[in-house]
């Protein structure tokens, strides 16, 4: 949670932020080439680290990995406080992304100590928890930005305010990692066992140093004649190939050992669901926030804010009751091209209600606007349904931090194509007059026809 509130926090105001320290040249239509790159690098350096840490975690266990990553995550918002001009601003954002190494290490974390019966629960948790971060993130900075001119009697007495207008936010959503690294260190326990397995595997056969982990399910609330395959069952650690061996060469085999289609498909959906839904996080502020002659909603950072935290709120809420019976209904094959193809309501509403501002029909404007958002609430079905095609893809349970890091990789890196991708092209519509300047929207479409095309080659069931 306090990551993924590190990271939107500074959606409602990078736009201005941008604008702010004279990078444009006063230009409103080019500031999507340079929030998209701030965008951008935060994923970029994930991707090269993100895999290390689940590497590490694998080896040393999860809990010192996220202690370090939840501190690392505080720095850097900090540092994005006190950014004040652009080259800061990108030093900032790029220490945020080297540090935060919990995305992975987290899901591999909550696959431990879970099974068959509470696994499908346990997971559909991870969208509140992120919706909870992305919520107190929009939140916070939304209505904390520029504190000095919306309160002059109160907060606009202090310089530091004046200076550093976007430092509040950042200081605010830094205390939330603080307090979450204190309930970590203190409450956390550690799920690997790594120095038990090693001891016992040292007495296993030959048979069972090769077995590796088997995937049963069963839906235990369903009848027995109707049960459905949909969830992992690992069996007991002692039946699980032994462990990652510390030598290099035993890394390197291990690694290579989940470059299977089993593995690799539900990875590369995961890179290609993560570049979507970042497009489409990138645009929400992007189009809010510019003004109704170029075709956007003209939002203040207050209402930006207010509206995409309204979003995340219910998005989490519904995640957790919802996602466990649409799964025993649908199956995870089905549950996930169907939620992948409400991508196709979120963009096109967006040139819709473009045209709706630009004439001044605000209740339409606001009518589409709540389609779309709960468009987007549906898809977010899709994160749960693609963290269990990976679990379940992994070779052993020794090797679920390098598949879950392999997973993350990928995924920073197609987020961090996107921002760079969406927003120059959000651009490059308005300054050429592309369809109206809504050629983006239509470009983001048909990626999404495409990749609901790919998505016939998942497993209909997880077995």
């Amino acid at each position: 949670m306090p990551e993924q509130l590190t990271a939107s926090v500074v959606y409602p105001f990078v736009n201005q932020l941008v604008r702010s320290t004279g990078i444009t040249g006063g230009d409103e239509r080019k500031t999507g080439y340079y929030a998209g790159l701030i965008e951008s690098l935060y994923y970029a350096v994930e991707a090269v680290t993100i895999l290390q840490w689940g590497r590490v975690s694998d080896h040393i266990g999860r809990k010192p990995v996220i202690l370090v990553g939840l501190f690392g995550v505080t720095l850097s918002i900090v540092s994005f406080g006190f950014s004040n001009r652009f080259w800061m601003i990108i030093l900032s954002r790029c220490a945020q992304g080297a540090l935060n190494g919990n995305i992975g290490v987290v899901k591999c974390n909550m696959t431990e100590i879970t099974d068959a019966s509470n696994m499908a629960q346990a997971f559909a948790w991870l969208p509140l928890a992120w919706a909870t971060g992305y919520t107190l993130g929009f939140l916070i900075g939304g209505v904390l930005s520029d504190p000095a001119a919306k309160w002059p009697n109160s907060v606009g007495h202090y310089p530091l305010f004046h200076r550093y207008p976007y430092f509040l936010p950042c200081i605010v959503a830094a205390s939330v990692s603080t307090s979450a690294w204190l309930i970590a260190f203190l409450y956390l326990k550690e799920s690997t066992h790594g120095t038990a397995s090693k001891n016992r595997s040292a007495s296993h056969n030959d048979d069972t140093q090769k077995s590796s982990v088997m995937w049963a399910a069963t839906i235990h609330d369903k009848p027995a004649d109707t049960q459905v395959d949909i969830l992992p069952r690992m069996l007991d650690e002692t039946e699980i190939a032994s462990p990652v061996s510390s030598s290099l060469e035993s890394t390197r085999t291990d690694f290579r050992s989940i470059l299977i289609p089993g593995v690799m498909i539900p990875v590369l959906h995961y890179g290609l669901l993560s570049f979507v839904d970042q497009c489409m996080l990138v645009l929400m502020p992007l189009m809010y926030s510019t003004s109704r002659p170029l075709g956007g909603l003209g939002f203040s950072s207050n209402t930006i804010g207010l509206v995409m935290s309204a979003w995340s709120m219910l998005n989490g809420t519904i995640q957790v009751y919802a996602f466990p019976r649409l799964l025993r209904q649908f199956g995870p094959k089905k549950l996930y091209i169907t939620s992948f193809a409400f991508f196709l309501i979120t963009f096109s509403t967006y040139p819709l209600m473009g045209y709706m501002a630009k004439h001044k029909m605000e209740a339409g404007m606001w009518l589409v606007l709540c389609v779309q958002l709960v468009a987007y609430i549906v898809v977010y079905n899709t994160y749960s349904c693609i963290i269990l095609y990976i679990n379940n893809g992994a070779p052993s349970k020794d090797l679920l931090g390098a598949t879950n890091g392999l997973a993350q990789t990928l995924g920073s890196m197609m987020r961090a194509v996107g921002p760079t991708v969406v927003s120059s092209l959000f651009a490059l519509s308005l300054e050429k007059n592309l369809a109206g300047g809504t050629f983006v929207y239509w470009v983001m479409c048909t990626i999404v026809i495409l990749v609901l095309g790919f998505s016939t080659y998942l497993p209909k069931s997880l077995t």
